[in-house]
C-alpha cells in the first residue's frame, strides 16, 4: 500500500493532476477502515499520513498562484483520502486572481507569489471583520528559464543578459553576449522568441525583482505583477508558458521548475558570478532560500529574499508562495477547514512531498513559525 501510494503522488506530480471548480473526489476509506482511525480524543486521522482532520466540514474553496498548482495537486488528494466527506477545491488561476477572491470574500484561503502589497492589506480588513490579511510562506522553489532550442541541450546566461532578452534587446541565439557565456556552444543565427505571463503574476513579480536586484542597468523596470517590458509574447499561467516553449524552436521563458521537469523542457544554468553556474534544482534553491529573513510583522510572515546571492550552490531566481489567510475574523464554516489543511500543508509529510515535486520546503525555523501561526487563527 505505502509503494502504492507512493508511486500515485509521484505520477500525479508529473502529470500535473488538475483540480477545476467542478473537482468532486470520494475520499479513500471510512471510519472504520484502514484508511483512517479515530485518536483518543476524537479527533479523525488518515493510517497513510499525518492528516488531521479536526473538524473540518464538507466544501473549502480557495484560488491564486499556479506556480504552487502540482504541490497543491499533491496536497489535495493526499488530504482528501484522508479526511472523509471534505472537499478542498483549488483553483490554479494566478495571483493576482487568488487575491482579488480572497478579498472579495470568495474562497477561505489565497495562494500568492508574492506578499500583501500595502493597499491589499487594507482590502483585507473589510472580510477579515476583526483583523487583517496575512502571508504565510508555503511553498518555496526555482522560476526555471526554460528554453527550447534545436541542437543545444545545455546554456548558461547571466542577468544582465537575461533581462536584455526579456527586454527584446537581444533577438538572436548566436548573440556574441550570449555567446561568451557558452564556450564551445554552437548557437543558431535563430531569432528568440521570448514568452512571459498574460496575467498578473507573482511569478512575473519575482523574476522582475531578480533582474532589478542584478542587472539594473539593464532592467529599468520597477517588479510588478504585470509584464512591464514591450514586445514577447504572453501566454497563460506558468503552465501556458511552459507549453509555448515545449512547442516553439528558439523559444526562452520562466515558469516553476515543476512544469520543465514534467515537460522535459531544458532549463538555462545562472551565472551568479560565483565559481561555476547554478542549475535550477530544488536544493539549489534552498540554499537561497534560507538565506531569508522575515520581514513582515506580527502574525505576518512575508519574506525578505536576496536574489543577489553568489553562494556557492545557491540558485538565486527562487519564489515562495504564500497561502494568504485572515488572522482574525476568518469565516466559521470555514475557519476549522482552513486550519486543518493548512496544518497539513505545513506538516511533516506536507513539506516532504515538496522536493520530489520540484519545489523546496520552507526553512524550518520559518516553518515553525507558520504552524504557530496557523494554530492561533480565529
Amino acid at each position: 500500500m505505502k509503494l502504492q501510494r507512493k508511486n500515485r503522488l509521484r505520477a500525479t506530480a508529473l502529470g500535473a493532476l488538475a483540480v477545476s471548480s467542478a473537482l468532486v473526489l470520494t475520499a479513500c476509506g471510512s471510519d472504520n477502515n484502514t484508511g483512517s482511525a479515530t485518536g483518543g480524543s476524537g479527533e479523525k486521522t488518515s493510517a497513510a499520513s499525518d492528516v488531521k482532520c479536526d473538524d473540518a466540514k464538507a466544501q473549502l474553496l480557495a484560488s491564486g498562484s499556479s506556480a504552487q498548482k502540482n504541490a497543491m495537486d499533491l496536497w489535495v488528494k493526499d488530504y482528501m483520502a484522508g479526511c472523509t466527506g471534505v472537499e478542498i477545491n483549488y483553483k490554479a488561476s494566478s495571483s493576482g486572481e487568488g487575491i482579488i477572491a480572497f478579498n472579495q470574500g470568495t474562497v477561505g484561503f489565497a495562494g500568492s507569489d508574492s506578499a500583501l502589497k500595502p493597499e491589499e492589506v487594507t482590502d483585507s480588513k473589510k472580510i477579515c471583520k476583526t483583523g487583517q490579511g496575512i502571508n504565510l510562506p508555503m511553498v518555496g522553489g526555482p522560476i526555471a528559464i526554460g528554453f527550447h532550442l534545436e541542437g543545444v541541450d545545455s546554456l548558461t546566461l547571466d542577468a544582465p543578459t537575461l533581462a536584455k532578452i526579456f527586454d527584446g534587446k537581444i533577438k538572436k541565439w548566436n548573440d556574441t553576449a550570449i555567446a561568451k557565456l557558452n564556450d564551445g556552444v554552437k548557437l543558431p543565427n535563430k531569432a528568440i522568441q521570448a514568452f512571459h505571463r498574460s496575467e498578473d503574476s507573482g511569478t512575473t513579480q519575482n523574476l522582475g525583482k531578480y533582474l532589478a536586484a542584478t542587472a539594473p542597468s539593464d532592467w529599468k523596470y520597477e517588479p510588478e505583477k504585470k509584464w512591464p517590458a514591450p514586445g514577447g509574447q504572453a501566454a497563460s499561467g506558468s503552465a501556458g508558458v511552459a507549453a509555448q516553449v515545449k512547442q516553439v524552436d528558439g523559444s526562452i521563458g520562466y515558469f516553476e521548475l515543476s512544469y520543465a521537469s514534467s515537460q522535459s523542457i531544458s532549463t538555462v544554468d545562472i551565472n551568479t558570478g560565483g565559481a561555476t553556474p547554478v542549475k535550477a534544482s530544488s536544493e539549489n534553491a534552498s540554499k537561497a532560500i534560507a538565506a531569508a529573513k522575515i520581514a513582515g510583522t506580527g502574525k505576518d510572515l512575508a519574506l525578505d529574499l536576496d536574489y543577489t546571492t553568489k553562494a556557492e550552490g545557491a540558485y538565486p531566481i527562487v519564489l515562495v508562495t504564500y497561502e494568504v489567510v485572515c488572522d482574525t475574523g476568518n469565516k466559521a464554516e470555514t475557519l476549522p477547514t482552513v486550519k486543518s489543511f493548512l496544518n497539513y500543508t505545513a506538516g511533516d509529510e506536507g513539506q516532504k512531498l515538496l522536493t520530489d515535486a520540484g519545489y523546496a520546503p520552507i526553512p524550518t525555523e520559518i516553518n515553525a513559525k507558520v504552524r504557530e501561526t496557523i494554530a492561533s487563527l480565529s
